[in-house]
């Protein structure tokens, strides 16, 4: 992909410093996190998928929002885990680094636009409930997924793009356990100040749906997952200086990729009644169904 002869091909992750028995306890932990995050999020999507009382924009939403969240992870975490495994560095070629990148991105472009979606539908709700059937209809719900996931693919074409097209001659060990832009950037020879810049831009534009105070002032556990995942993410992200602090940009990733995905399902079922109802429903009938 880069013509440049000197530019690195491949890159060497660090991941997380410390002893096996250390590396040994933070696989078995994120492990659990990861598997537990995969297993609550097909829970959410199983019960509003037979779930009756559940057919409504909220839910499906949040249906589109557990597939996300599984997709984003998966991209991640597994080479995380493998990374803690493997006795020195992980190994992972330019395209692999790119792929991962890219995808990282634009799941998680697409989900900050779902959590806007779902901000905006309490909003109707809220403020203008008479007319909500006729707003937010199935025809309109579909084609605000829709045009989620195709923005969030397109939108991040050009930053991965232009970030791979640096010269990256400097090194080719990334401080980090995944693709991380800012560790790219430091190893690059290139200025690059153009496109740190646009990315700042983006990351201030694709979280802008946070302005909706009101309506998710109304959701406990919406209000609680956006402040989780837009603060982790503003502070990987909206930097001047993006090539610092790779010690706060791992844990801050953690709390991304790993802690925010963990604890989303507990907080949308949790406290939301009408779900735990349902999924009480649906357990019962399964039990039923496997005792007979």
């Amino acid at each position: 992909m880069l013509k440049n002869y000197s530019s690195a091909t491949e890159f060497y992750f660090l991941g997380f410093p410390g002893s096996k028995e250390l590396r040994n306890i933070l696989f078995a932990t994120f492990f659990f996190f990861y598997s537990m995050s995969l297993i609550g999020n097909m829970v959410i999507i199983f019960v509003v998928c037979v779930g009756k009382c559940l057919q409504s924009p909220m839910y499906f939403f949040l249906g589109h929002l557990s597939v996300l969240e599984m997709l984003t992870t998966t991209v991640t975490v597994p080479l995380m885990l493998w990374g803690l495994l493997l006795p020195g560095m992980l190994v992972v070629s330019l395209t692999a680094c790119c792929t991962q990148r890219y995808l990282y991105l634009s799941l998680g472009t697409s989900e900050f636009l779902l959590f806007t979606a779902m901000a905006v539908d309490r909003y109707v709700a809220v403020c203008n409930p008479l007319r909500y059937n006729i707003n937010m209809n199935s025809h309109t719900c579909l084609w605000v997924v829709i045009v989620s996931w195709v923005f969030g693919f397109l939108f991040e074409i050009w930053p991965v793009y232009a970030t791979f097209h640096l010269r990256f001659c400097k090194s080719n060990v990334l401080d980090h356990f995944y693709c991380d832009g800012g560790q790219l950037f430091k190893l690059s020879c290139d200025k690059g100040r153009f496109t740190e810049l646009m990315l700042f831009l983006m990351s201030i534009f694709i979280p802008s749906g946070s302005h909706h105070w009101k309506t998710i002032s109304t959701c406990a556990s919406h209000f609680t997952c956006v402040v989780i995942g837009y603060s982790s993410s503003l502070f990987l992200y909206v930097k001047l200086n993006q090539t610092q602090a790779a010690e706060y940009n791992r844990v801050a990733s953690l709390m991304v990729l790993v802690v925010n995905p963990f604890l989303n399902p507990f907080i949308f079922t949790l406290w939301n009644g009408k779900f735990t109802e349902v999924f009480r429903d649906v357990m019962r009938s399964c039990y039923q169904l496997l005792k007979d």
